[in-house]
């Protein structure tokens, strides 16, 4: 067997593998014998069918699959050996002149690969790298809402006779025709709507001051900016029909529903924060002030990541072997077209620009990654998916247990294991570079593009 490597430029190659019968017969001879062992066929005692009779049969079929077994084995070898740093996967590369061949075991092959080579690029932060880091502060409007949410999902329920601001209408509503009749057969369903989340204010308006037994005209899709999905929902209709509907439709009151915020009392502290923990509404509002401010230590952190994520990729700069990547992706993606592969592949070069970067400072800076960080790290992530649905916290042998069942799935262990690689790159990057650190009101963080 022969193996060589010709670089057509640094990001491609060709490997061609020659192969000789003496690299090939005696593990066809080997693969024969022992089909021959298990064949059953009719005129034979099992495993007594004669090794020439399985490969005037299959021989040619087991031939092309020691040979293609044979090249993976090869292949794979030679670029472990070669310490070669490949993008995707090696591709057959398909002469104008492919020779034909007569598969009769004595045929002297020559295969030839494509291979798409990393770049080499250096990686240097330093001090003169600067960033911003937002210190996100609560502002007067974010407290009171978030305020105003809490007391409203702990508050009582109340039909009032006449609706106001903020109020719910239990209505039933029935698709007109053009002419404002009602489109027999046309769509209707009774649900809840609710006007805080009425966008066109002069329809909001209209809807302030009904009593049970109303009749209104409303616009659906003016009253909701055009939302389909919010108005698939309230109509109960696909997602699809809602965004080409014209439709007005009448709605009739069938209750009006108000949600009355819970006093700021005792009772209602002890059932936040557990009995005695806050006593005054002053403490309450502190609570919820250091509530928001982990929040939004969080978002501000998510802010900072993309920050980085980006000012790296300006910063590093290579180029990618982007003809033969669009090859295999094609390859490997039978379905992709070749409008969705252009549409698609700047996101892609992306990612991978990054990932590359990631693994070298990985390497450059000798950051180990250990199973206990992963494991911690994925317990954290299990417990807050936890608290997403039961306030009740798990025990710690319970959430240990969940976590090494989640772990023992290796798609789940590998994107653990990639979550806290990304940890350990930002923090190296935060740790050598300069952040500028700014305060900024949330209501003014909320309106930057990431």
């Amino acid at each position: 067997m022969n193996i060589s490597q010709e670089k057509t430029d640094n990001l491609n190659a060709i490997v061609k593998i020659n192969l000789s019968p003496a690299d090939y017969q005696p593990k066809v001879e080997k693969a024969i014998k022992e089909q021959a062992k298990k064949a059953k066929l009719p005129g034979f005692r099992p495993g007594m069918v004669p090794p020439a009779h399985i490969k005037k049969m299959y021989g040619k079929n087991i031939l092309v699959d020691e040979i293609n077994t044979l090249l993976s084995d090869s292949l794979n070898k030679y670029i472990e050996d070669e310490k070669l740093e490949v993008l995707g996967q090696p591709l057959p590369k398909l002469e104008d002149d492919t020779k034909e061949y007569n598969w009769d075991f004595n045929d002297e092959f020559e295969f030839a690969y494509e291979l798409g080579l990393a770049p080499d690029f250096t990686v240097d932060f330093s001090s003169a790298d600067t960033l911003t880091q937002y210190v996100i502060k609560v502002d007067d409007e974010t407290l009171a809402s978030r305020i105003k949410n809490i007391r409203r999902a702990y508050g009582k329920m109340t039909n009032p006779d006449v609706s106001a601001d903020d109020d719910v209408l239990y209505s039933e509503l029935v698709q007109l025709s053009p002419d404002g009749s009602v489109f027999e057969g046309g769509i209707s369903n009774t649900t809840s709507v609710r006007l805080d989340q009425v966008k066109d204010e002069e329809i909001k308006k209209s809807l302030i001051g009904l009593k049970k037994g109303d009749v209104v005209t409303l616009d659906v899709q003016k009253a909701f900016d055009n939302d389909a999905a919010k108005v698939a929902g309230l109509l109960k209709i696909e997602e699809s029909e809602a965004a080409d509907l014209k439709s007005n439709f009448q709605l009739t009151v069938k209750n009006v529903n108000r949600l009355d915020e819970a006093d700021l009392n005792q009772e209602f502290f002890d059932k936040l924060f557990g009995e005695g923990v806050v006593t005054t509404e002053e403490g309450f509002r502190e609570k919820i002030t250091e509530e928001l401010e982990t929040m939004m230590l969080q978002d501000s952190e998510r802010k900072l990541q993309n920050d980085i994520y980006n000012y790296t990729l300006d910063k590093v700069q290579f180029e990618l072997p982007d003809e033969f990547l669009k090859r295999w992706l094609k390859a490997t993606n039978e379905k992709l077209s070749d409008e969705e592969l252009e549409g698609g592949y700047n996101d892609f070069a992306k990612n991978l620009k990054w990932t590359l970067i990631a693994n070298k400072v990985i390497v450059d800076n000798k950051i180990e990654i250990k199973y206990d960080e992963v494991f911690a790290y994925a317990k954290q992530s299990l417990n807050n998916q936890f608290r997403m649905y039961s306030q009740q916290s798990l025990s710690e042998e319970q959430l240990g247990q969940y976590t090494v069942q989640y772990l023992q799935d290796k798609e789940n262990a590998n994107k653990i294991f990639e979550e806290v690689k990304a940890v350990k790159v930002f923090d190296y990057i935060k740790s050598v570079i300069t952040l500028d650190k700014k305060e900024i009101l949330f209501t003014e963080f909320n309106t930057m593009a990431d």
